[in-house]
């Protein structure tokens, strides 16, 4: 018997890898509506990627369908898209909510006759099936309703429902969804204003799981389990160094100290490098330098990524001042992975020092980083002190915010810290801090150093009694280290004492990202350059 032939059509759940193919699938489906972003599809993903599917026909991705879990008391009361869907960022999910509330569903427009949303719904069905929930909830448009309103034929949305209901008027999606199973139960007004053809109403519809009996629904409880990861941070020393070659073994030294401790991540300080100004053959002043070590960022790059695969450590480096493909200098973050890529992380907003002593420039994306311990963020210094990035950054799945940072001073150490404790208590995370000791005398702008590296945690039950998991001595080279439990995380967030990312007011306040966000908007950078005024202030950091 001859071989068969390979599954041309797969249903399966949604990775990461499969962003850009949704993305692209999106705007094809809905090219009136804005299309997401990147970050926002990474979110969904990463906070629950038990309820994202995608559909592929012949190696394309042709549908998409996005879900939460969420309590009844969410589920029946007026909402609209983006309070439900936490702005795209699926972070209204409660792992022990009772329902199935899906927010996305959308198929190619030139594979309908394939049964694409049909098998995506019967993949939504098994889910609810598998984690016992009482049923599926979601938010039907009514692309006929604004037709049917301007020919007088309606009174409302109500009335449309109604006569949809009745067979005196036909909606295509209505009807697939009442075929599929589905019950209307009400009008949700203004659930997403962009719907033109829907006058931003949608229909509520439910699918009610058989094998739960209502009358005794199951009680959900996150499970009190054990997700261990390493941290490690360094707190290190700024001394002179004779050539590359020695700033290397320094830094070496403490990767291979991380790494016998079994360490899954290693974190470096900001400016960590500015050692290697240290051995230039002249004195030179605050712009010539920061423009010789920019030079050094191959190198540095390819001696991170050797040492995070030999010593099999994830290793966030620090930060390095970089020159970006527009030519602007920039603060960045090498993250090296142990699995041999690497990652850049720009600093958002340069200190006032910097900019006037150095000309760096702020960057202009800010994103999670994949690794195999999950979604983390960095933050560089003073932009730990701008709430709004790492509520993205968790709002995208990040669960450790890692913050290298340059101080010069204890005030300018103590904004650093507390802003990096009130950020591991909103976004229910943990936060790794690394900072340097020591000076660097011949180096401008390097004269003194404060630091105290930590390790911060949420203030609930599970976690330590003063929000630190480990700190180091002030002011003393060494290496820090501690375990987490990312469980204890997924707890708090739905059951703790407050929730802050669940108890989110969505209905009153969210935050709206540029579109150019993660794709390079020069023109937006410069704007923000003219806007922020740069002075001869004095050092500090932070």
């Amino acid at each position: 018997m001859g071989q068969g032939s390979k599954a041309r059509l797969e249903v399966r759940q949604a990775r990461r890898g499969d962003i850009p193919g949704i993305s692209q699938l999106v705007e094809r489906a809905y090219p009136s509506l804005p299309p997401y972003k990147f970050g926002e599809l990474r979110g969904q993903i990463n906070n629950f990627p038990q309820g994202q599917f995608v559909a592929i026909l012949d190696g394309e991705i042709v549908g998409y369908c996005a879900s939460s879990r969420v309590t009844e008391a969410m589920a029946f009361t007026q909402h609209d898209w983006e309070e439900i869907s936490g702005n795209g960022f699926g972070t209204r999910h409660v792992p022990t909510g009772e329902w199935l509330y899906g927010y996305e569903m959308c198929v190619d427009p030139a594979q309908r006759g394939v049964r694409i949303g049909k098998r995506l719904y019967e993949a939504r069905r098994a889910l609810a099936e598998l984690l016992d929930l009482n049923g599926i909830v979601f938010a039907g448009r009514i692309p006929g309703y604004d037709k049917a309103k301007r020919a007088k034929k309606v009174e409302g949305p109500e009335d449309y429902l109604t006569k949809v209901i009745d067979g005196k008027l036909r909606d295509p999606v209505i009807g697939f969804q009442i075929a599929n199973g589905f019950a209307p139960v009400g009008i949700l007004t203004r659930y997403l204003p962009e719907d033109k053809q829907s006058r931003g109403h949608a229909v509520q519809m439910v699918w009610r799981n058989p094998y739960v009996n209502p009358d005794e629904p199951p009680t959900h409880r996150v499970p009190r389990g054990v997700e261990s990861v390493r941290l490690a941070t360094v707190q290190f020393q700024a001394r002179a160094v004779a050539n590359f070659e020695e700033f290397v073994r320094n830094v070496e030294y403490f990767v291979d100290v991380a790494a016998d401790y079994k360490a899954d991540f290693v974190l470096f300080p900001e400016m960590f490098t500015m050692s290697l100004l240290s051995f230039a053959k002249k004195k030179m002043g605050p712009q010539e330098a920061i423009e010789a070590l920019s030079e050094f960022t191959p190198r540095i790059r390819d001696e991170l990524t050797r040492m995070a695969m030999e010593y099999n450590i994830n290793i966030i480096g620090g930060s390095h001042p970089t020159r970006a493909d527009d030519g602007d200098i920039q603060n960045i973050a090498l993250v090296a992975l142990r699995d041999g890529s690497i990652h850049a992380q720009e600093k958002i907003h340069p200190t006032p020092n910097e900019r006037y002593w150095w000309k760096i420039k702020g960057g202009d994306s800010i994103d999670a980083i994949q690794t195999d311990c999950g979604p983390i963020g960095v933050l560089i210094c003073y932009d730990s002190e701008f709430p709004e990035l790492a509520r993205r950054l968790a709002d995208e799945g990040a669960r450790i915010i890692f913050v290298p940072f340059c101080t010069d001073s204890r005030e300018a150490y103590m904004r650093v810290r507390y802003c990096c404790q009130a950020r591991a208590i909103e976004n229910q995370c943990y936060v790794v801090m690394s900072g340097n000791v020591g000076n660097l005398p011949d180096v401008e702008n390097m004269d003194i150093q404060y630091s105290q590296s930590c390790i911060l945690t949420p203030c609930d039950l599970p976690f330590a009694r003063d929000g630190i998991a480990a700190e180091a001595s002030e002011n003393v080279e060494t290496l820090t280290i501690s375990d987490v439990n990312l469980d204890d995380l997924s707890w708090a967030r739905s059951e703790g004492t407050v929730r802050n990312l669940g108890d989110r007011r969505y209905d009153l306040y969210h935050i709206e990202w540029d579109s150019g966000v993660g794709r390079g908007s020069s023109a937006k950078r410069e704007r923000a350059r003219q806007a922020a005024p740069a002075g001869p202030q004095g050092g500090g950091g932070g």
